[in-house]
């Protein structure tokens, strides 16, 4: 049996291994809650931006996220502007979900 071992010894990222027990995520919903996980608070949470940096399309990266919605690691919410006008989205993202048996 082969045996692999990664030197973590600089630029690693620390996480909840939460996400990677799910077995109800897909690979790509684990993939993409990791990279968000990554990422610093102040960078564009955007759908476009998301797709660029991922490299799936608009559509892939939106369908991921509910997938990430329906189980909790993201939660959504649409902004409004002064005049009560769709301004933008913000996007909650949880290590481990509000909800989950582990955080209660």
């Amino acid at each position: 049996m082969a045996v692999f071992r990664v030197n973590k010894d600089k630029n690693y990222t620390v996480m909840s291994n939460h996400h990677f027990r799910n077995r109800e995520l897909s690979l790509k919903a684990m993939g993409l809650l990791s990279l968000t996980l990554n990422l610093p608070d102040s960078w564009d949470y955007t759908l476009k931006g998301l797709s660029t940096i991922c490299g799936d399309g608009i559509t892939s990266v939106r369908s991921t996220l509910v997938e990430l919605e329906k189980h909790g690691y993201v939660v959504r919410e649409r902004m409004r502007d002064e005049h009560g006008r769709l301004a933008h989205t913000e996007y909650l993202i949880f290590e481990v979900p509000p909800t989950s048996p582990q955080t209660q």
